[in-house]
């Protein structure tokens, strides 16, 4: 039998281009799918803000689970980006709010969690980790922070049923939340 080196060598690019271009369109559908299921534009000129979860802004707890606060720091985080795009720092809030629109899709006005039984945590980078009741928040606002020029904050926010809730555990209640950031003049806040 006759060995053709070129002719092997040819098929053999060819099954490695036809490899490669499937790989790199593959990757590239899969990636721009999933970055616009997480993305909601809240962003401006002077900072970008990219939720990295599939829900995005939206929030929710499901199950009632009292757990102790050591616990809690261990659920599910839901994280943010905050990427300052000006050679200045720029000043944000963090706030909690009631997604309206999911409670009068699900008709479940009646089986939301108190905001009282509901604790929640916010991280900022790796600095530490500030724990608050949900009904202690006014008008929702959680954190008043600045990002630095160019920098990039990350933001992670957990909630969880407190330890001494009177809620029946399991009871089929929950809360649906959004996760806002919004910049802020802090002049105000300092």
């Amino acid at each position: 039998m006759y060995y053709n080196r070129k002719r092997e060598i040819l098929k053999n690019v060819i099954y490695i281009s036809f490899i490669l271009l499937i790989a790199v369109v593959s990757t590239h559908f899969i990636y721009y799918r999933f970055q616009g299921n997480r993305e909601v534009d809240e962003s401006s000129e002077s900072i970008d803000i990219v939720y990295h979860e599939n829900s995005g802004e939206k929030i929710s707890l499901k199950r009632v689970t009292p757990v102790t606060d050591s616990v809690g720091l261990s659920s599910k985080s839901y994280t943010v980006s905050i990427h300052n795009n000006l050679t200045e720092d720029v000043d944000y809030k963090v706030k909690i709010l009631d997604d309206l629109d999911a409670i009068d899709e699900d008709e479940c006005g009646e089986f939301l969690i108190p905001k009282e039984d509901i604790r929640l945590s916010v991280k900022v980078n790796k600095k530490e980790i500030e724990i608050y009741n949900l009904d202690e928040l006014e008008d929702g606002i959680v954190l008043y922070n600045q990002v630095g020029a160019l920098d990039e904050d990350v933001i992670s926010v957990r909630l969880w049923i407190k330890q001494d809730s009177t809620l029946p555990m399991g009871a089929h209640m929950h809360y649906h939340g959004i996760l806002k950031i919004e910049e802020d003049n802090m002049t105000d806040h300092k």
